[in-house]
């Protein structure tokens, strides 16, 4: 097990800034081989948020597709470790494709999103992750997320 990234850490890792960075926190990077990856992160919901000046200001709910994005840089994160001695300061993940996405519940300011991604299988550069995010212990998200590994 990895020890926890604070948002310097992450910042090391992830090219994404203020207001794009959607990972507060790693908590946990369990690496079991080669093809074995978990990892545990969060995201603070806070009302401040740019997003909720306009979704929606009376009834204010955290943008799905953020939520997803933010399983994404979750499991680029993950699968950064993973590649270990491979990787260079050029390598990069991106965002590549979600599939069977489902949101079970909104998430609004206050919330603390647990975000969990494992590693299912890659391919030429093509990662597979399976995500979760939880909020109270309660799933409010889940998605196979595709990620495409690149020098940039």
């Amino acid at each position: 097990m990895m020890p926890a990234l604070d948002v310097q850490g992450i910042k090391k890792l992830l090219p994404h800034r203020y207001p794009f960075l959607l990972v507060d926190r790693v908590n946990t990077i369990d690496i079991e081989g080669p093809n074995v990856g978990s990892i545990k992160a969060i995201k603070n919901v806070t009302i401040n948020e740019e997003f909720f000046n306009g979704h929606f200001p009376q009834h204010p709910i955290m943008p799905g597709v953020l939520i997803v994005e933010s399983m994404a840089q979750v499991a680029g994160i993950l699968g950064l470790h993973m590649l270990g001695e491979k990787r260079t300061d050029k390598t990069s993940y991106y965002f590549a494709g979600a599939d069977h996405v489902r949101f079970k519940k909104p998430v609004v300011p206050g919330d603390q999103l647990h975000l969990e991604a494992e590693y299912v299988n890659s391919k030429r550069g093509i990662w597979k992750f399976s995500c979760r995010a939880r909020v109270d212990g309660d799933v409010v998200c889940c998605a196979e997320i595709t990620c495409a590994e690149k020098d940039i």
